[in-house]
């Protein structure tokens, strides 16, 4: 679950966490430095209009950010060093299910295919990834990356695996994060350095991959929120709590990617 704290602490530290400085989020919502300030400072209330800008600027829900539960999904975590060897012990901030060289692969395959299109920001990126691990799942009880995903407003968020192989990627200079503006909102793009040498994924996963970036990438932020919010499992998971995949054998026909079998 989130950690709860007061609505002026999740503002300095949702601000702290995306790196922006007042000003930056003030130009964001459309007030003064000043004004924003002085809701950090306990100041003066947030009114509506500026709680449901935060909350769109931030991507969490308004209610969240009132009550303060919002979930640690991009708490600090350490970079994964890609340069150990694969027989090697992985380290405690990845999840054992996790395979860093498969995401790894999985992130720079996929950026390089849809990366460019402008749609495709952080938000589309997650949901795209949620759709080829948890669709993947339906056909084969495996998760392609093997990546943990949490329920948060916007729809299914990867946990810190997902920060500590970027961060690590980062650090090769294999990746890029810039933020750039969108529609009037700031987006965050992901930006691949190098080509991919596809060597983890097998030709069953890429023929997946593709199909499902064919269905999805040209979809908006706002589309694959709302068709993640179809999903049975994160319909059936709780407000900041890890996504169970097994639930995807319980999906509707609206997000099901197999054909029912029919009942003798």
């Amino acid at each position: 679950m989130g950690k709860i704290m007061s609505f002026t602490d999740t503002l300095k530290r949702l601000r702290g966490e995306k790196g922006v400085s007042q000003a930056d989020v003030a130009e964001a919502i459309g007030i003064a430095r000043a004004t924003y300030a002085s809701l950090e400072a306990e100041r003066r209330p947030a009114n509506l209009d500026e709680i449901n800008r935060l909350a769109e600027y931030y991507q969490v829900s308004p209610a969240d950010l009132i009550s303060g539960e919002v979930s640690m999904v991009h708490e600090s975590v350490a970079p994964y060093d890609f340069g150990q060897a694969k027989e090697e012990i992985i380290p405690r901030d990845i999840d054992p299910k996790t395979s860093p060289e498969k995401l790894r692969e999985v992130l720079l395959y996929v950026l390089e295919k849809v990366g460019a299109k402008p749609n495709v920001g952080e938000t589309v990126l997650y949901k795209l990834l949620y759709f080829i691990d948890f669709d993947y799942y339906e056909k084969t009880g495996q998760s392609v990356t093997g990546l943990t995903y949490v329920r948060n407003h916007f729809g299914p968020t990867p946990t810190r695996d997902f920060v500590s192989v970027v961060e690590g990627m980062k650090a090769n200079q294999e990746l890029e994060v810039a933020e750039t503006e969108y529609f009037k909102n700031t987006q965050k793009k992901y930006l691949p350095l190098i080509s991919v040498e596809l060597k983890e994924l097998s030709a069953s996963e890429l023929q997946h991959i593709n199909e499902t970036l064919a269905r999805l990438s040209d979809k908006s932020a706002a589309e694959l929120s709302e068709l993640s919010h179809y999903d049975t499992p994160w319909r059936v998971a709780k407000q900041g709590e890890k996504i169970n995949y097994r639930f995807v054998f319980y999906r509707s026909d609206l997000t099901a990617v197999t054909e029912p079998e029919d009942e003798l």
